[in-house]
C-alpha cells in the first residue's frame, strides 16, 4: 500500500528526449496523425485535444501503466505453485476421514454462494439504477459472475494460525479442504458464466437452458480437469518406479517438477483448467509418486514447492496493496460495497448452516455448532478473488467488480485474520492437538486384528472413519493401484486371479515381497 501511495502521488513526472519531427493530417474516417520520427513513420489515432494541465495526468498515468501486471501471469505463473503445494502438502488421514464433508462444502456449497450472491447483487443493481448511481451495463450474468469470483474463500491467515496453534485437526481438514476445491470449483464455475455470457445487450437473461448449458459445462471441464492432473500423477508414478532415476537425486527431483508443471500447460492447452490439473496432479504425487522418490528427493521437493508458494502468495499479495492506488480504472460504489458485503455473509451462512445440518444426519463425529460458527467467520477472501477479478477489466461492471473485490479482500484479510485467535478462545476451540494422535476408540469402533501394528491400526482406523466415498475406493487402491505405482502393498500375484500371474511378478516391485 506504501509503495502504491508513492508510485501514485510522490513520483515526479517524466519526459522524454526531444527529437525532431514533423506531423501532418490525413481526410480518413478517422482522424488519424502520421508522425516522422528520425525517420521512421508512427500512425496514431487522435482522442482530441488536451489542456496543458493535463499533460502530467498523461505523462503520470504513463508511468503507472508500466508498474501494472499482466493478469495471465497470475494464473501461467503464479498460481500453479500455490495450488500444486496445497495439494502436495495435503494430510490424507484428516482430509479423507472428512472427504464427504469437504466435497458437499466445496461442490455444492461454492454453487449456493455463487447463486446466493449473483442474486442478492443482481437486485443491489436493479437499486442502484432507479436511485441513478449506475453509470454503466450491469447484467444479470455479470452478478452471477461477481457471484463466482467472490465465492472462491482463501483463509491463508486462518489457516497459518490453526497450524501455529495446532488446533482442532477436524476443523484444519475441513477448512483446508474446502478452501482448496473452492479454488478450483470457483475457476470453473467463473470460467463456465464467461463461456456462456453472450455479446448482445437483450440477451443477457440467464434461463433455464443457459443454466443446464453452464452446468454441463462445468462438469465437462472439472471432470477433464481432474482427469488429465491424475493421469499426469500416474504417469510420473510409473517412470520413477520402473528406471533409476532416484540413483540421481537432482535429476529426479527436477524432473518431478517439470512434469507437474507440465500438467498446468497441457490443461490449458487442452481448453481445461489448469489449477484444477495441477491440484489433483500434487495429490496424485503425493499419494503414489512421493513413495518412489529417493529421501533427498521428498525433502527437496517439499521444500522447493513450499519456497515456491511462499514467495508466489506473498507477490501477490504485495500486487494487492499496489493495485489499489495504481490501478486506473477503479469504480467504488459505496452501495454495490455495502450490498456485497450483506451478499457475502448471507450467502456463507446459507451453505455453511444448513449443508452442516444435513452432513451430521450421517456423519459418526458431528460437527459442532462451535465448528460451524468458526467456518463460518473464517471464510476470508483473499489471492484467487483477487486474481479472478483482475483477470478482465475491460467493462464498467468489470471495473466496479474488482474495486469491490479488492476491499473485501483487504477487509476480511485484516479483520478475520486479525480476529482468528479471539475468536478460537471464544468459541472454546480445542489447540495444542497433536495431528498424529488418534482419538480413543469408541464402542462401535472395529476390533484390530492381532499381530497388527501401529501404522495398521492407523490405516485402519483412518479407512473405518472417513466418509463412505473413500471406503469404497480404499480397497481397489490399496490391493491394486499402490503395487501397480509405488513400492508398497500386497503383492499382485495375491490380489489378482492366477491367470494374471505373468503381468502380476512384472508389475510388483521386489521391495513389496522384501
Amino acid at each position: 500500500l506504501i509503495v502504491g501511495v508513492i508510485l501514485r502521488y510522490g513520483t515526479p513526472s517524466t519526459s522524454g528526449h526531444d527529437k525532431p519531427f514533423s506531423c501532418s493530417q490525413e481526410d480518413r474516417p478517422f482522424t488519424t496523425l502520421l508522425v516522422n520520427v528520425s525517420g521512421k513513420f508512427f500512425e496514431y489515432t487522435l482522442k482530441g485535444e488536451i489542456s496543458p494541465g493535463k499533460i502530467h495526468n498523461v505523462e503520470q498515468n504513463d508511468m503507472l501503466r508500466k508498474v501494472t501486471f499482466d493478469p495471465e501471469v497470475f494464473f501461467n505463473i503464479l498460481l500453479p505453485p500455490i495450488i500444486f503445494h496445497a495439494g502436495y502438502s495435503l494430510k490424507k488421514r484428516h482430509f479423507f476421514r472428512n472427504l464427504g464433508s469437504i466435497l458437499a462444502y466445496a461442490f455444492l456449497g461454492t454453487a449456493v454462494s455463487c447463486f446466493i450472491i449473483g442474486n442478492l447483487m443482481y437486485g443491489v443493481v436493479k437499486l442502484m439504477k432507479l436511485v441513478g448511481q449506475l453509470s454503466g451495463k450491469f447484467y444479470y450474468t455479470d452478478c452471477l459472475l461477481f457471484g463466482a469470483i467472490i465465492s472462491a474463500t482463501d483463509p491463508v491467515t486462518v489457516l497459518a494460525i490453526f497450524n501455529e496453534l495446532h488446533a482442532d485437526v477436524d476443523l484444519y481438514a475441513l477448512l483446508f479442504g474446502e478452501s482448496v476445491l473452492n479454488d478450483a470449483v470457483a475457476i470453473v464455475l467463473s470460467s463456465s458464466i464467461v463461456a456462456y455470457q453472450p455479446t448482445g445487450e437483450n440477451t443477457h437473461a440467464f434461463d433455464a437452458a443457459a443454466f443446464f448449458k453452464s452446468v454441463g459445462v462445468f462438469l465437462g471441464i472439472f471432470s477433464g480437469s481432474f482427469m488429465m492432473g491424475a493421469v499426469t500423477g500416474v504417469v510420473t508414478a510409473l517412470v520413477t518406479k520402473f528406471t533409476k532415476l532416484h540413483c540421481f537425486p537432482l535429476l529426479e527431483t527436477a524432473l518431478f517438477f517439470l512434469m507437474s508443471w507440465s500438467t498446468f500447460l497441457l490443461a490449458e492447452a487442452c481448453g481445461f483448467t489448469g489449477v484444477v490439473a495441477v491440484l489433483f496432479c500434487g495429490i496424485t504425487q503425493a499419494h503414489y509418486t512421493y513413495n518412489n522418490l529417493s529421501v533427498e528427493s521428498r525433502s527437496r521437493t517439499k521444500q522447493l514447492f513450499e519456497v515456491l508458494h511462499f514467495l508466489a502468495e506473498n507477490f501477490i499479495f504485495s500486487y494487492m496493496g499496489l493495485a489499489l492506488f495504481t490501478f486506473q480504472k477503479h469504480i467504488f460504489s459505496p452501495v454495490f460495497i455495502i450490498g456485497a458485503f450483506i451478499a457475502i455473509f448471507f450467502g456463507r451462512a446459507a451453505h455453511i448452516y444448513p449443508l452442516s445440518f444435513l452432513l451430521n444426519l450421517g456423519r459418526r463425529h458431528k460437527i459442532s455448532w462451535n465448528f460451524q460458527h468458526m467456518m463460518m467467520f473464517s471464510g476470508l477472501r483473499g489471492a484467487m478473488a483477487f486474481a479472478l477479478a483482475i483477470r478482465d477489466t475491460a467493462t464498467y461492471s468489470h471495473q466496479m467488480m474488482f474495486s469491490t473485490t479488492l476491499l473485501i479482500v483487504f477487509f476480511t484479510v485484516w479483520i478475520v485474520g486479525g480476529g482468528t485467535t479471539p475468536m478460537l478462545s471464544w468459541l472454546n476451540i480445542r489447540v495444542g492437538v497433536d495431528p498424529d494422535q488418534d482419538p480413543p476408540p469408541t464402542n462401535d469402533s472395529f476390533q484390530v486384528l492381532q499381530g497388527d501394528g501401529p501404522d495398521s491400526e492407523r490405516r485402519n482406523r483412518t479407512k473405518q472413519e472417513s466418509a463412505w466415498l473413500f471406503r469404497l475406493w480404499y480397497s481397489f487402491d490399496h490391493n491394486y493401484l499402490k503395487p501397480i505405482l509405488t513400492h508398497s502393498g500386497p503383492p499382485l500375484t495375491t490380489t489378482l486371479p492366477s491367470w494374471c500371474g505373468l503381468v502380476a511378478r512384472c508389475l510388483t516391485s521386489p521391495q513389496v515381497y522384501d
